[in-house]
């Protein structure tokens, strides 16, 4: 199974779960919407997977932003985009960390939130941390995991949610959910396919 595979078997095994942390908040559907966009990216999988690295992440990117609803999709969109524009940037030598922190940057100012707004950059920028400190995978996974538990205790300051006021809190972000979902499926797959 390859990674994009490992995203979708991984959302569509998750859909439910994030569509009842989306109801508690929001409008209900973000698993679904998830699940429609990974969907999207493993139909194109084997063109996306010819492609070189900068390409692929701005093609799913692309793709993510016309197949998911609401705001998920332009930030998911987003991320992989200016991802892929970063590693692809003339004249620079990107590492991969330094990459996805300009693109999470892009997310924020897209967003127009900031860490503590309980959105998937709860998650976004500890584990951007966690790959500049090149932490094991296992521990990058963990990091991500606990980050999405952590927006519970946040007030949302961004989207719908951020309607309820404080009745937000107690409930954790179904982004950063997602997010953290998606993170350590990658953080494993990368983790099984490293020659031993």
């Amino acid at each position: 199974m390859g990674l994009i595979e490992t995203c979708r078997a991984t959302i569509a095994a998750n859909s439910e779960h994030l569509c009842a942390l989306d109801r508690a908040i929001g409008d209900g559907d973000h698993g679904t919407n998830m699940r429609r966009g990974c969907e999207a990216v493993s139909a194109e999988d084997a063109s996306v997977s010819a492609l070189p690295l900068p390409d692929a992440l701005e093609k799913i990117g692309l793709t993510l932003v016309m197949n998911i609803g609401g705001a998920a999709g332009p930030l998911y969109g987003t991320l992989l985009m200016e991802m892929g524009r970063e590693l692809r940037a003339p004249g620079e030598k990107r590492d991969f960390p330094s990459a996805l922190k300009q693109a999470i940057n892009a997310v924020a100012r897209r967003g127009r939130s900031h860490v503590g707004d309980k959105t998937l950059l709860d998650v976004l920028y500890p584990v951007q941390d966690a790959l500049a400190h090149r932490l094991p995978l296992t521990d990058i996974a963990r990091q991500a995991e606990l980050a999405a538990e952590l927006t519970a205790a946040m007030r949302a300051m961004r989207g719908r949610a951020s309607y309820l006021g404080d009745r937000s809190i107690g409930h954790v972000d179904p982004g950063a959910s997602s997010c953290a979902l998606l993170t350590a499926a990658i953080c494993r797959y990368l983790e099984e396919s490293a020659p031993a």
